[in-house]
């Protein structure tokens, strides 16, 4: 699970350094200021959590069965939190109406916010060695 969870963050991490690099070099001359804002921080908390995850795999204070939850989540939460910011942010220039998607952002926010709080609840819960 460990290399799983590894591999997966390093590629979170890659699209998310292209992505910025879009969004600096292509998007900044069709996206306005605000569209624009809105795709960094989508950027921005994928980076944040392909981090998060590279931590989660290298994390010997949790379990292989609670790294997989914690990934999971984190991995939804990506996907509905960045993934619909990316896809509002650029709909004027897809000429797609992604609207719908609205209430989609903060769905993946809570996954992300519950990623961490397992993480902390997990790593509480564990007994050390002495």
């Amino acid at each position: 699970m460990n290399k799983k969870i590894i591999g997966t963050a390093a590629i979170i991490g890659l699209i998310s350094i292209i992505f910025g690099a879009f969004g600096a070099h292509a998007l900044k001359a069709v996206l306005n200021a605000e569209q624009l804002v809105s795709f960094e921080t989508g950027v921005r908390y994928q980076m944040y959590h392909a981090l998060f995850l590279l931590f989660v795999g290298m994390a010997n204070v949790i379990t292989e069965k609670q790294k997989k939850t914690i990934f999971i989540l984190t991995l939804i939460g990506i996907l509905l939190f960045s993934g619909s910011i990316y896809l509002l942010a650029t709909q004027g220039i897809s000429g797609i109406n992604f609207k719908f998607l609205g209430p989609v952002t903060p769905i993946g926010g809570m996954f992300l916010i519950f990623s961490w709080l397992m993480l902390a609840f997990y790593s509480f819960g564990q007994k050390t060695e002495k």
